[in-house]
Formats: C-alpha cells, sequence, structure tokens
C-alpha cells in the first residue's frame, strides 16, 4: 500500500512551493540586484531539474542520446524566442 502513495511527488510538489516562495520573497527582501538575481538563478535551476527529475521521469528512458538532444533542442527554441522577442519588440528590427 505504500508503494501506491506518490511520496516522492508530494514532496517534489511541497519543495516546488518552497522554491517558489523563495522567489517570490526576494522581491520583498531589500536585496542588491545581484544577490537578487543569484537567488532567482539558483532556484530557477534547481526548480527546473527538480520538474524534470520527479514530473517529467527523465531518468527513466532507455535512450539517453534522445533525451539530451531533445532538451537541446527545447534549450534552442526557449532561447531562440527570447531573443526573436527581444529582437522585433525592443531592439525595433
Amino acid at each position: 500500500m505504500a508503494r501506491l502513495f506518490p511520496i516522492r511527488h508530494v514532496m517534489g510538489y511541497i519543495f516546488s512551493l518552497v522554491l517558489s516562495l523563495v522567489a517570490l520573497g526576494v522581491i520583498y527582501w531589500d536585496l542588491t540586484f545581484a544577490a537578487a538575481m543569484v537567488i532567482l538563478i539558483i532556484c530557477a535551476l534547481i526548480q527546473a531539474s527538480l520538474q524534470l527529475v520527479l514530473f517529467m521521469h527523465i531518468g527513466e528512458t532507455d535512450s539517453k542520446k534522445t533525451l539530451y538532444l531533445n532538451i537541446a533542442y527545447a534549450v534552442f527554441v526557449g532561447v531562440v524566442t527570447i531573443f526573436g522577442t527581444l529582437f522585433a519588440m525592443i531592439w525595433g528590427y
């Protein structure tokens, strides 16, 4: 019966909430810009890895090459989207 309860998912959800609250707390704490960015980047990296491992089951696949290729493609699409938006809306092209 203990196997039926998804304790890892519940703990991951709680940890995600804590990380989100820390990121929200950065707004209310009186921090320098550099300190706030360091905290936000660290929280974002931990949050992304937590989501990939616990909720997207990144470690449960047989083909590691396909997995890393898909992650690299997703990062590429994200970077192109962000810089394309900056290029069109801010830089005026």
